[in-house]
């Protein structure tokens, strides 16, 4: 953590940059007064970071839970901290037209009271998905509860990614996403701190109004409520649709999440399709030779704006380089006979790419994301023999438990290895232990011990 410089306030003030109000009180209800998000949860996050946390994941969660409406350029606003993305809004002629509408239609309703509060009572005149996330359309009918003759514009193919990932697998997906964002943990110094790429998920009703205007190709040019809108489509990005879009007049980009304050995942942990890194790369080289010229500020649908030409396009390059630099070096490697966890063992970052804030590994991580690159060209098959007809977990951990001298001798010598500081190791011990003897209290104590210890560390928030 030495090559950090925590002395570099440059983050701090972009996120404060063009504040206008906090949600105060920041809690936003659903039916029957259930909290759907509580942001004044996270008010520890202002005190200095405790020995329970990574320093590097506590400055993060101070700078993703700064909350309120803020002002990004003229006519360009954000509405940040109600949920795990933002929302986007642009002025128009006659209205108001808004981007990503969250998860919840509870917050997004929150988060358009908020900027109507300060601007007026603009009626919504448009609505644009960036992508394909539950993030970025789930709150569509907070802002649009009839949602009658006004444009929803999606990039190409918006809609069967939609469903198709949360009907496909939507119940593993929820569920893994429930351990992944843990919203359900409690918020403390020692507990939930943030997952890096925002501070967790809202929990509360989800919407989806089918777009009515399709993103068809690159350069296409479209006009709402008399703002000049020109987009470049980045498919098989961090969504299998996406696309970024530059507001001209304003002399603004969008990078939707292409671009984000931290690495991003390229198999998030909840599950979903591995990403393309060498894509990606490609798309973010694309936008800065398509708008390097024509913008002044670029924000994206989680964290804040990056002002100034030469500030945003080094951001985004630095994240080219950093997703190029990810892929090209494990797929040597991988040409070389390392196995995807060798070479996660073995990869870092290039200094230069490392020591940047925005290519930290708060939400994806290097050790994540090679191993996904690994996935995305072999496959689940390492080239082992041995690992083609593994058995299956319990009957494994049952072994293993047998030739430890039982469970109990199975917790004893976990605890050894923990006591030495291998936490690693003492995690895979009390996996066997707890999957051979699910009622053995001891060993399931002492994992969520070494769980606990492990996430003390992590620089990762998920």
């Amino acid at each position: 953590m030495t090559q950090l410089d925590f002395d570099d306030t440059t983050d701090f003030d972009d996120a404060k940059r063009g504040f206008v109000a906090a949600l105060d009180p920041p809690v936003v209800t659903g039916a029957g007064g259930r909290t759907v998000w509580d942001a004044d949860a996270y008010g520890f996050m202002a005190g200095q970071c405790p020995p329970t946390a990574n320093p590097s994941l506590w400055r993060q969660g101070q700078l993703c839970s700064e909350q309120g409406l803020f002002e990004v350029t003229d006519g360009i606003f954000q509405v940040r901290g109600l949920d795990l993305s933002n929302m986007p809004l642009v002025e128009g002629t006659e209205g108001v037209i808004v981007i990503d509408p969250l998860i919840s239609t509870e917050t997004a309703a929150a988060a358009l009271a908020l900027y109507r509060r300060h601007r007026g009572e603009r009626p919504v005149t448009g609505l644009i998905y960036t992508h394909s996330h539950v993030d970025h359309f789930g709150g569509a009918r907070g802002v649009l509860p009839e949602g009658d003759g006004v444009p929803i514009v999606a990039p190409v193919g918006f809609l069967e990614h939609a469903v198709s990932e949360n009907v496909y697998a939507g119940n593993a997906m929820t569920r893994r996403s429930i351990f992944m964002y843990g919203a359900g943990l409690e918020k403390g110094p020692a507990g939930q701190i943030g997952c890096g790429l925002g501070m967790t998920t809202s929990v509360g009703t989800v919407s989806l109004v089918p777009p009515t205007l399709d993103v068809t190709h690159t350069g296409q040019e479209e006009v709402i409520d008399g703002v000049r809108i020109v987009f470049q489509l980045t498919p098989g990005t961090e969504a299998p649709a996406e696309m970024n879009f530059l507001f001209p007049d304003r002399r603004a980009l969008c990078m939707a999440e292409n671009a984000t304050h931290n690495m991003h995942n390229v198999l998030t942990l909840r599950g979903a399709l591995v990403r393309d890194t060498r894509v990606w790369a490609r798309y973010l080289d694309e936008a800065v030779a398509m708008f390097a010229g024509d913008a002044d500020v670029a924000f994206a649908s989680h964290h804040w704006p990056t002002w100034g030409r030469d500030e945003w396009t080094g951001w985004l390059t630095s994240q080219r380089d950093m997703y190029a630099y990810l892929h090209d070096q494990t797929l040597r490697m991988i040409n070389e006979g390392w196995t995807g966890p060798e070479i996660a063992e073995r990869l870092t970052l290039h200094p230069s790419l490392d020591d940047v804030w925005a290519n930290r590994g708060y939400y994806g991580s290097l050790s994540h994301n090679v191993k996904a690159v690994y996935q995305r060209y072999m496959g689940w098959f390492d080239g082992n023999p041995a690992h083609l007809w593994e058995h299956p977990p319990v009957e494994r951990a049952k072994r293993y438990a047998a030739d430890y001298g039982g469970v109990d001798a199975l917790v004893a010598k976990a605890r050894e290895y923990a006591a030495a500081g291998d936490l690693r190791f003492a995690a895979t011990l009390l996996d066997h232990a707890v999957f051979a003897d699910p009622a053995h209290t001891e060993a399931k104590s002492a994992l969520a011990e070494v769980y606990t210890r492990l996430g003390h560390g992590a620089e990762n928030g998920p």
